[in-house]
């Protein structure tokens, strides 16, 4: 009774052999130590999940005095053991205290304009608003050409995103499946 040879053992015989042969000169016990970067000594470190999809990655941050320093995978999480996609490493963009760039306040650029200006947001979503029901209403299609009842707006679509995590994602596709829509996608597919 001698054990099978598949490839899966050949390559798990050969695999211990080198590393028995080699005489540990592979292994450094130095790699196996976590390495803190310099910038995050002195930090507060908070665990997280990364909120870009539903894979759930963990992710520490690092603060000083309030203010963000940065993030990295977290090492001990079952999911990640602290590798990050390339959506994850940039989770410092959403950050303020690190990207001075990032919008704060909605901008408007009025049909046939070249300037964009500054709205509040009550404004904004008001208009959003109005434009989802007008069109809705406008296009709002009751039965289909059999005469079936099918109740459905094909003139507005939806791009979900990927910084919404699965609670508002849900929430997203009940309120869009509410109004009627039909052509729903969510950005983590294209």
């Amino acid at each position: 009774m001698g054990v099978k040879l598949t490839r899966r053992n050949f390559l798990k015989v050969a695999g211990g052999g080198l590393a028995f042969l080699s005489g540990g000169k592979f292994i450094k016990p130095d790699l196996l130590k976590a390495q803190v970067p310099v910038k995050y000594v002195k930090c507060k470190e908070t665990t997280t999940i990364c909120p870009y999809c539903a894979v759930g990655c963990g992710i520490i941050v690092h603060t000083r005095d309030g203010k963000f320093i940065g993030s990295e995978g977290d090492p001990d999480h079952p999911i990640n053991s602290g590798r990050l996609c390339s959506k994850g490493k940039s989770l410092t963009q959403l950050s303020y205290d690190f990207n001075k760039n990032r919008l704060t306040k909605p901008l408007y650029r009025a049909p046939y304009s070249t300037e964009w200006k500054e709205v509040s947001w009550d404004w904004a979503l008001n208009q959003i608003a109005k434009k989802i029901k007008d069109y809705r209403d406008k296009y709002f299609i009751k039965k289909n050409a059999k005469g079936q009842i099918v109740n459905r707006v094909e003139a507005i679509a939806s791009v979900g995103s990927a910084a919404i995590d699965n609670e508002e994602c849900f929430i997203l596709q009940k309120w869009l499946r509410s109004l009627g829509l039909v052509y729903i996608e969510h950005q983590a597919r294209i």
